[in-house]
């Protein structure tokens, strides 16, 4: 057990390679909070994959700061000695905040671990120290430029390739992608776009040989994404819509996804998210870990959780120069199979390089236990 003797909470910026645009916007640099928890014997980070407005999900980082400082922070250092499923007890009374919540779960642990001298991926119990890698791709202003990025995504051994859509940018592009490569494992993302009504154009995309639909519907409507699924061949995936593992449970249920995408940070945290992995694997749906164009922390978390049996599609686990020119870590390198290492290393295996870390610092603040 350990006790949370202080927490350093940074706001960073890191500026993309790239504008990474979806249905609902674009963002042209990562912004993000970090956490530094500090127990008796070990120091442990967590990244929160909340965005600068309430657009994938209701929080966003100005209210994600507000709640781990006033809220989280104190439940954390009131709890006392605990260990990980602890952390989660302590913010129980902390209705939703997910995103809050999973930053400092994630955390809490990295540090636990590091002081036994132990690595997440050995705690979860990965069973690869490799993970196969795909690679999320924006909306693009011309179909041209979206054939020019698969095609150096593809060159560099990414093993799936994810379109975003949206209505008007959907099936043409997809099509276009196709012929280009007929064989490319892929995949499209709607980020809850489309509506019911917009059956006939999800069903057109039937005819591409697509891995699955992500999210085309309301992110909270499972009952519309189950009457969608009798609509389509394609498989549906359920991303924004499942954020516990009650949700999966339900969601399965109701049938209204064949394919679950896990992001840890969404859920709550990798513990929550093993849960999530554990209800899937139970009925006998696939599972793939999904990315939030998360810094080198974040993503290491994520190659912990995609070593684990049950993942068994690539996830969005691309390498740092997918995102940034630098990241704030030593970077997650590609290999020419399309694979990526499972940090070894205690803990999460990586923490923010200093001279990195203060430069994209905007903001910090040290909270102590009293």
């Amino acid at each position: 057990m350990s006790r949370v003797r202080a927490i350093e909470l940074r706001l960073v910026a890191l500026p993309l390679v790239r504008p990474f645009r979806t249905s609902f916007g674009e963002e042209t640099d990562k912004v993000c909070i970090l956490a530094r928890v500090e127990t008796d014997h070990g120091v442990g980070w967590g990244e929160c994959v909340a965005g600068a407005e309430p657009d994938f999900s209701e929080e966003f980082n100005e209210a994600a700061w507000l709640v781990l400082r006033d809220l989280l922070a104190p439940a954390l250092f009131a709890a006392g000695d605990v260990e990980p499923e602890g952390v989660e007890a302590a913010f129980a009374r902390v209705r939703g905040n997910r995103m809050a919540k999973a930053t400092l779960v994630n955390a809490f642990l990295d540090a636990w671990l590091r002081e036994q001298g132990r690595s997440l991926a050995s705690y979860l119990g990965a069973e690869r120290d490799r993970v196969p890698c795909g690679v999320s791709v924006g909306i693009t202003p011309t179909t041209e430029e979206l054939l020019a990025q698969v095609e150096g995504y593809l060159a560099e051994g990414y093993r799936r390739i994810k379109l975003k859509i949206a209505p008007g940018l959907d099936v043409e592009r997809v099509a276009a992608v196709r012929r280009a490569h007929p064989d490319a494992p892929l995949s499209v993302d709607a980020n809850a776009a489309y509506r019911l009504e917009d059956a006939e154009t999800l069903r057109a995309l039937d005819d591409y040989d697509l891995l699955m639909i992500e999210q085309p519907l309301h992110h909270e409507d499972l009952v519309e994404h189950a009457e969608l699924a009798h609509l389509v061949r394609t498989p549906l995936c359920l991303d924004e819509s499942i954020r516990s593992a009650a949700d999966a449970r339900a969601a399965i249920s109701l049938g209204s996804c064949r394919i679950v995408n896990i992001k840890q940070g969404r859920v709550g945290g990798v513990l929550e998210a093993r849960r999530v992995r554990d209800v899937c694997r139970e009925r006998g749906v696939p599972v793939w870990c999904g990315g939030m164009l998360e810094t080198g922390v974040g993503r290491a978390v994520n190659l912990a959780l995609a070593a684990m049996p049950g993942f068994t599609l690539p996830g969005d686990t691309s390498a740092s120069a997918r995102y940034f020119h630098e990241d704030l870590t030593e970077p997650h390198v590609l290999a020419p199979d399309g694979t990526m290492a499972v940090p070894t290393g205690t803990g999460i295996g990586v923490e923010p390089l200093p001279e990195r870390l203060a430069a994209c610092t905007r903001r910090v603040e040290r909270l102590e236990a009293p």
